[in-house]
């Protein structure tokens, strides 16, 4: 393989390349891993992001990974659209347990034209908290995606799941192409993307190398990229698949760290399953971002007092951004409460 500068990103990695790097001895590949991380990255430091289900269930899509699919019976609650306020209240109180991002979800195939004001609504209220601000609300077309941007988003999160070829095996509503055509979409809007994959869904290690080379043939990467762990949930067709090892699923955030250098690497679902040292070994193959809170989306996920216990431990700090007073906050909040009722942004929204 020949030598690279670990400070200057790549978008020419071929599968033979990435998939050099999975068949490296573990400590070796860790071990460049980190030394990446630490030529573009302050050590020691995890951005935190805290992950809120503004309209949960009865999705249209199939994903048989995803409790929220309306083809499947998990038991889950359905919830209409939130209301803009209790997002900023959710919003004020994730900043205050340490996030420093806060992400929206809806269970939506694409946001529908009466819904999305209330969102673009919610998304300036979170800027006005002093957080970044990310969506995840399926496909979008080119007038959504520049009236996100337009609000100020600052990331749009879109996951490819996993490679082109074992895609069509998770998921059948939406193409890959589709997937790649709101990334475009985002990416020409100028948000930042937020892009990634879940691990252990019965793909095999060529499908982690395909997921991670189509990452990274993206120009610019992705400036955070999501690695999750699959969470079995009951009802869903994969909750029986078999277990990724741990390992396995270690080498992917190493590779991920070393082919997007620059990119946050996020360890994302299936923390809660994990053991303190298997997620301390996440953040020394380069994960630098996490989820803070008791939920994602509607999965169990470590609670934030836990995760401040274990970057004690760990000598970690939550990477910070600006802040802003409490008495800015609570303004924040009033002045989008005033606005939302001025034009009646209260309503009941249909699921």
């Amino acid at each position: 393989m020949s030598a690279t500068n670990n400070n200057e990103p790549r978008f020419d990695w071929t599968h033979a390349e990435i998939q050099a790097l999975f068949d490296m001895p573990f400590m070796d590949l860790v071990f460049r891993a980190q030394t990446v991380h630490r030529e573009n990255f302050t050590p020691n430091e995890v951005q935190v992001s805290t992950l809120l289900s503004i309209k949960t269930g009865a999705c249209p899509e199939d994903c048989k990974y995803c409790p929220q699919s309306g083809h499947y019976n998990t038991e889950l609650e359905k919830e209409k659209l939130m209301e803009v306020q209790k997002v900023l209240e959710e919003a004020a109180l994730a900043k205050e347990q340490g996030a420093s991002r806060f992400c929206m979800g809806a269970a939506w195939k694409h946001p529908s034209e009466k819904d999305f004001p209330y969102v673009l609504e919610m998304i300036k209220g979170v800027k006005s908290l002093g957080l970044e601000s990310c969506v995840t609300l399926g496909t979008l077309n080119d007038e959504q995606a520049k009236r996100l941007s337009d609000a100020g988003l600052d990331y749009y999160n879109h996951n490819l799941d996993t490679s082109a070829e074992f895609y069509d095996s998770i998921i059948t509503t939406r193409t890959y192409q589709d997937r790649l055509d709101t990334l475009s979409r985002v990416r020409n809007s100028g948000i930042k993307l937020c892009c990634g994959g879940i691990m252990g869904m019965g793909e095999e290690q060529k499908d982690r190398v395909g997921l991670i080379r189509q990452l990274a043939l993206m120009t610019p990467h992705p400036e955070s990229v999501p690695i999750n762990m699959l969470v079995k949930v009951a009802g869903t067709p994969l909750e029986n698949v078999d277990d990724l090892d741990e390992f396995d699923f270690i080498r992917t955030i190493a590779v991920a760290r070393i082919v997007m250098p620059k990119s946050h690497v996020r360890l994302s679902a299936g923390r809660q399953g994990m053991s303190e040292q298997t997620q301390a070994l996440c953040f020394l193959a380069g994960a630098n971002s996490i989820f803070y809170g008791e939920k994602l989306l509607t999965t169990g996920n470590p609670e934030a007092d836990k995760d401040r216990m274990l970057f004690a431990k760990l000598g970690i700090n939550p990477e910070q951004r600006e802040e802003h007073s409490d008495a800015a906050v609570a303004e924040a909040i009033a002045a989008q409460v005033v606005q939302q009722e001025e034009s009646k942004l209260f309503y009941e929204a249909n699921a």
